[in-house]
C-alpha cells in the first residue's frame, strides 16, 4: 500500500484509515465525497480542494491529455472540455498519485469513452465517475493472453467508482484486487493491508464480459472479482448484465455488502464465495462475510441452474441474506437463494441478525430496485450512448446474450469529437455536481 499523504483539513480521515479511534463531533465528521456518495470509501476527498486539470485532447497521451493528469502529482480535479472516445493503445491507464476526482460528468455529450485498454487504480482517495470503459479484444487472438478489466483497483483505499459503464471487459468489467499474501506477513491484518480496502461500487453498469477473446485461459466473461483479503467493499445499485460468472465473486477471507443490484443473464453463477485451496497453502483458511440485501436476480437465456448465492471451494462464509428476488426467465420465483459447487467441507454460516449497514448507506425495498437500477445506472444515465441504451433496453425486454466479441454488437464506438468549455461558475468544486440549471452534458456547436 502506497504511503498515505496528507491532505490539507483531513486528519480525521487519515486517522481513520490508520486504525485510530478519535471521537468526531457532527461538524468534525469529513464531508460527503458527493451527494448519494455511499459506504465506508463515502467521506473520501478525492481531488477536492486540489488543482483543475482540464482534459483538451482525446489522445492517448501527451498535453492536455487523461493520462497526464491522472499522473500529475498532489490533489487534483479532472475536468474535460472534449467528448468522444480515447483509444488506449491496448494498454492500461494506471493511476498510481492519490487525491483524484475525476469527474466525467463535465465532458460535453456524447462524454468519454476509453476503449482498448483498462484503467487500474493503484493508491488512495480516488474517486471516478461517469467514464465509460470498453476493452474489447483489441483485435487480438482467442487466448493471446492480452486482457484487462474495464476498471479495477490495485492494493488501493478510499476509491469510489460510481455511474461508470464498463463493458467488453477480457478480464472482469470492474474488480477489486491486490497481493493475496504479502511478503512478510504473518498475520490476517498483514495481509489485508496488502490488497484493497474501504471501495465502493455503486450505480454503475456492468455488462458483455466477453466470453472467448483474448484471456489466457479462455471463458472469461465475468463481472466482478473482490480479490481475497479485500474489506470493507461495497457493491450497489449496480446492474449485472450478460456476465457469465462472478455477478459478483467473494474470493477467501472478503467482507463486504451486495445491496439493491440487478443481475440479469447471468450464466453459471450469480452471486458466488470461493476460497481456492491451491492459493491459500501453507496459511490457515479465513472466513469470509458476505451480506445480500434487496438484491434482484432475473435469469435470461443463457441462465444455467444456479442460485442467488453459491459457495465453491474450500473455505467458510458468513452469509446474511434479506429481502432478496430471484426468478427464472418467466419470473417464477424457482431459483433458490443458496447453492454449491463445492464438495469440500465448507460451511454456510447463517447470520440471524443483520449486520449494520455501511456508512451512509441507504437500502430500497427489492420490489423498487428494477427500476431503480434501470433508470441510474451507467454513466451519464440522463443521455445514455446507443451502447448502454441498447444494453438496457435488452434487460427490459428479457434480450441479449453472452458474446465473444464487441464486433458481434456494432464494434467499438466511434463518435466526432465535441468541445465545450468547462466553466467553473457552473459546478460545485467541492462535490463536482452541476448548480441548478445548468445544461449537462451539451455540447457547444
Amino acid at each position: 500500500m502506497p504511503t498515505i499523504r496528507r491532505h490539507p483539513a483531513w486528519s480525521a480521515l487519515l486517522a481513520c484509515a490508520l486504525g485510530l479511534a478519535l471521537p468526531l463531533a457532527a461538524s468534525d465528521r469529513p464531508a460527503q465525497a458527493f451527494p448519494g456518495a455511499q459506504g465506508w470509501a463515502a467521506d473520501t476527498p478525492g481531488g477536492r480542494g486540489g488543482r483543475l486539470l482540464r482534459v483538451t485532447t482525446l489522445a492517448a497521451d501527451g498535453p492536455g491529455s487523461l493520462r497526464a493528469a491522472v499522473e500529475a502529482e498532489g490533489p487534483r480535479i479532472v475536468v474535460f472540455e472534449v467528448g468522444g472516445v480515447i483509444d488506449l493503445d491496448v494498454q492500461t491507464l494506471r493511476i498510481t498519485e492519490p487525491f483524484l476526482t475525476i469527474a466525467g460528468q463535465t465532458a460535453p455529450a456524447p462524454g468519454i469513452t476509453l476503449i482498448r485498454g483498462g484503467v487500474d487504480i493503484a493508491t488512495h482517495d480516488v474517486i471516478v465517475r461517469h467514464l465509460r470503459v470498453r476493452p474489447g479484444d483489441a483485435g487480438k487472438a482467442r487466448r493471446s493472453g492480452v486482457d484487462f478489466d474495464a476498471i479495477s483497483t490495485v492494493r488501493a483505499e478510499n476509491v469510489i467508482v460510481d455511474h461508470c459503464s464498463l463493458t467488453w471487459g477480457t478480464d472482469e468489467g470492474l474488480s477489486a484486487s491486490g497481493t493475496r499474501f504479502i511478503e512478510g506477513g504473518t498475520t490476517l491484518e498483514d495481509f489485508r493491508k496488502g490488497t484493497s480496502r474501504r471501495i465502493t461500487f455503486s450505480n454503475n453498469l456492468i455488462a458483455e464480459g466477453l466470453a472467448y477473446a483474448s484471456h489466457g485461459k479462455g471463458e472469461h466473461s465475468k463481472g466482478t472479482l473482490v480479490h481475497d483479503h479485500v474489506q470493507d467493499i461495497l457493491i450497489t445499485g449496480n446492474l449485472y448484465a450478460h456476465n457469465y460468472e462472478r455477478n459478483p465473486l467473494f474470493k477467501g477471507g472478503v467482507s463486504g455488502q451486495l445491496l439493491n443490484n440487478l443481475i440479469y443473464n447471468p450464466g453459471a453463477r450469480a452471486a458466488h464465495y470461493n476460497l481456492i485451496a491451491e492459493e491459500w497453502l501453507g496459511h490457515e483458511y479465513a472466513t469470509g462475510t458476505m451480506v445480500l440485501r434487496g438484491n434482484v436476480l432475473r435469469a435470461g437465456h443463457d441462465t444455467q441452474r444456479l442460485a442467488l448465492f453459491m459457495l465453491g471451494g474450500s473455505g467458510d462464509v458468513d452469509l446474511y441474506l434479506d429481502d432478496n428476488i430471484a426468478v427464472d426467465v418467466i419470473g417464477e420465483a424457482t431459483i433458490p437463494e443458496i447453492g454449491r459447487y463445492t464438495t469440500a467441507p465448507a460451511r454456510v454460516n447463517r447470520l440471524r441478525s443483520a449486520p449494520g449497514l455501511p456508512p451512509r448507506a441507504t437500502l430500497l425495498p427489492a420490489a423498487q430496485v428494477q427500476d431503480a437500477v434501470i433508470a441510474n445506472a451507467g454513466a451519464t444515465p440522463w443521455n445514455r450512448d446507443p451502447i448502454d441504451r441498447r444494453i438496457v433496453a435488452d434487460v427490459i425486454e428479457g434480450r441479449g446474450e453472452t458474446i465473444d466479441s464487441q464486433d458481434e454488437v456494432g464494434g467499438y464506438p466511434d463518435h466526432a469529437p465535441t468541445r465545450r468549455p468547462f466553466v467553473e461558475a457552473d459546478w460545485n468544486l467541492d462535490t463536482m455536481e452541476p448548480h441548478a440549471g445548468y445544461a449537462r452534458g451539451e455540447p457547444l456547436r
